[in-house]
This record gives structure tokens, C-alpha cells and sequence, in this order.
């Protein structure tokens, strides 16, 4: 099998290796799709992110799709040459946090190629995976392409999550990357009455249209545009903020109403916030991080026709041209979301 390796910043390797052995309650996959996320991107870029930094190689890649090609002992519900989507969510459930329902803040979380712990948590851009029965998700309704969307759906649905009830109520999105668009679509499937896109790009802009908002915005060419909803004490009830830009997160709580729920989705920078804005307008602010129980109810709403998330689908590159893949990733004014073909390279 083939896995693609980061060594260091602009040093990406595909590292031939032994496949992995399947072990009781494991299934084998044979990767069909891998989307590159941000976290890719900052790993493959600068060699890490913040204070994460790389300190040995590691396999990339936690979007992902494949189909059943072995199933181990126990595995039940499963049937070779299923297509499933893969959560990269593989928490300890025997943690203080995994006990009181919160997986996602495993103290012992194993999620796909992260640099956090040391020995790293190898990643899942690889031709073969062994999985844990419970990450496979059955998809055979959708498209390889669109089951590897599940994992930033499911980012999207539980930071819409976190904003509590969002039915019949003004949604403001800053930052419509991929993860930002995801959570206009959740938003929208959520019943959000109103959903304002801020964007300093035009291009990202018209997928955040297509996946529903009502109003975009962008204050680097209009930078008049969000006056109007700074009226009164604010017009928004919900921020989400995806950027993780400082001045994406003060200029959304300008337009809060008071009583409104900021959730901070994107990371970046350290943060200088308006606290007396946040405290005179009783405004309550959360974060999100990850998801778990979402990603299943992420491939249902995909299967149901419920929510479409091929519009982000914008590029696709065989593994082998890993480096064209990852370059093209990085050009937010060409690109919404880039996956990596691994069948095509099985079948090469």
C-alpha cells in the first residue's frame, strides 16, 4: 500500500509500506476519496500550526471515503464492497470526558493525522485503512466524492449545534471556506430564518449563495456593507465565526443583538475581543470543536437528499499528483474543496 507522508513544510512524500494487519472488530478499506482540509494545508505549508509543530513524518488526511474489502471478527452490519465514509473521531469512551457524553474532548482521542500528542496520530491518506467498525458509515447511496464530504459536514452541523436553536432566527457566517459554506448549509437545514456570508473573497462568496445564504457580503470591496446591521443594539442572533481572523470575530459582534450566541469555530492568532460590548449586550459566546455524534447524521443528510455538497466539490487529482493537489488547495480564488483519488492510483 501507498500512504503520503509530511516530513516538513513544502515536503510531502508517497511512501510505499506493508499493509496493515485486520484485527477482531477492525474492517479494511480500500480509500476511494481524501479531501484536504485546512489542517493539511498548515502541515504541508509551515510544518504544523500555532505551537503544533511536525516532529516525524506523518501519513496526512482525516476526509475520507472508501469501500469494505475485509471485515475481521464480531464485525456485523457491514458488507464487503460497501461504500462507507470514514470518521476520523476515534475517542478512548473510557475518559472522564468520553463518560460524561462529550467524545469529542476525549482525553485520549486518536483523530486522524494530528501532530498534537507525540507519537503523532497517523492520518488517513493512505491506499489501504484498518478501521474500528463503529467509524464506518454506510453510504451507498451517495458518491465516494461526497461520502469524504461527511467529515466537514459533520464540523458544520455541530457548531449550528452549539448555537442552540437557530429556527426563524438572523445567522451570520464570517469566513466561507469549505467549513464555513458547510455551516451554511447546516444553518439553512437547521431553519434559520435569514443567513448573512461574510467573505473578503468574492469566489467563496458564490458557494456560500448556492448553499443558501440570503445575503453575502464582502467588507474588503464594500466596506459599508455590514452598517446596516449594526443598527438599533445589532440585527444578528447568531454569529458563527469560521475565519479564526480578529477582525472578522469584532466586526460580527458589532451587528449582535443583545442576548445573541457567538460560536467560534475558526482557530488563528491569539485575539484582542470587545469585552464591553460583549458584556453590555449579554452576548454569549461558545466554541466548537470537532464533532462525533454528527458525522453519522452528516451521511444521512447527504443519502436523504437532504443536504447537496457536490456544488463544493471543485477539484480532484490522483495521489500520485499530490503536489499539484495541495498547491491548487491553497488558491482560495480557484478552489473550494480538493480531494485525492486513491482508487485511481490502486487500479494504476
Amino acid at each position: 500500500m501507498k500512504a503520503l507522508y509530511a516530513h516538513g513544510p513544502k515536503d510531502l512524500r508517497l511512501t510505499e509500506q506493508p499493509s496493515p494487519e485486520l484485527g477482531a472488530g477492525q474492517v479494511r478499506i480500500n480509500t476511494a476519496r481524501g479531501g484536504i482540509c485546512g489542517s493539511d494545508l498548515h502541515y504541508f505549508q509551515h510544518g504544523g500550526f500555532g505551537d503544533i509543530r511536525l516532529r516525524e513524518p506523518m501519513i496526512l488526511g482525516h476526509e475520507v471515503s472508501g469501500y469494505v474489502a475485509e471485515m475481521g471478527a464480531d464485525v456485523t452490519g457491514l458488507s464487503l464492497g460497501d461504500r462507507v465514509a470514514v470518521s476520523p473521531s476515534r475517542p478512548c469512551g473510557e475518559c472522564q470526558y468520553c463518560l460524561e457524553g462529550l467524545p469529542n474532548h476525549c482525553q485520549n482521542m486518536r483523530f486522524y493525522g494530528s501532530a498534537m500528542p507525540f507519537p503523532h496520530i497517523q492520518g488517513a491518506f493512505s491506499t489501504e485503512l484498518i478501521i474500528d467498525q463503529s467509524q464506518a458509515v454506510v453510504a451507498n447511496g451517495i458518491s465516494a466524492e461526497e461520502a469524504a464530504m461527511a467529515e466537514p459536514l459533520s464540523v458544520g452541523l455541530h457548531a449550528v449545534k452549539r448555537a442552540g436553536d437557530v429556527f426563524g432566527k438572523t445567522v451570520m457566517v464570517t469566513g466561507c471556506g469549505p467549513i464555513g459554506v458547510m455551516c451554511v448549509l447546516a444553518a439553512r437545514r437547521a431553519g434559520a430564518a435569514h443567513i448573512i456570508a461574510v467573505d473578503i473573497a468574492d469566489f467563496t462568496l458564490g458557494f456560500a449563495t448556492q448553499a443558501g445564504a440570503d445575503q453575502v457580503i464582502n467588507p474588503q470591496t464594500n466596506p459599508e456593507a455590514l452598517e446596516p446591521l449594526k443598527a438599533g443594539k445589532g440585527q444578528v442572533d447568531v454569529l458563527i465565526e469560521c475565519s479564526g481572523a480578529e477582525s472578522a470575530l469584532v466586526s460580527g459582534i458589532a451587528c449582535m443583538r443583545p442576548r445573541g450566541v457567538i460560536v467560534q469555530l475558526g482557530l488563528g492568532a491569539p485575539m484582542t475581543l470587545p469585552l464591553m460590548q460583549i458584556t453590555a449586550k449579554e452576548l454569549s459566546m461558545k466554541g466548537s470543536f470537532r464533532f462525533h455524534a454528527e458525522f453519522a447524521q452528516a451521511v444521512h443528510f447527504m443519502t436523504a437528499g437532504l443536504i447537496d455538497v457536490k456544488p463544493l466539490m471543485t477539484h480532484s487529482f490522483d495521489v500520485s499528483d499530490h503536489a499539484q493537489a495541495f498547491k491548487t488547495a491553497a488558491d482560495r480564488t480557484s478552489a473550494m474543496k480538493v480531494q485525492l483519488r486513491f482508487d485511481t492510483e490502486m487500479s494504476a
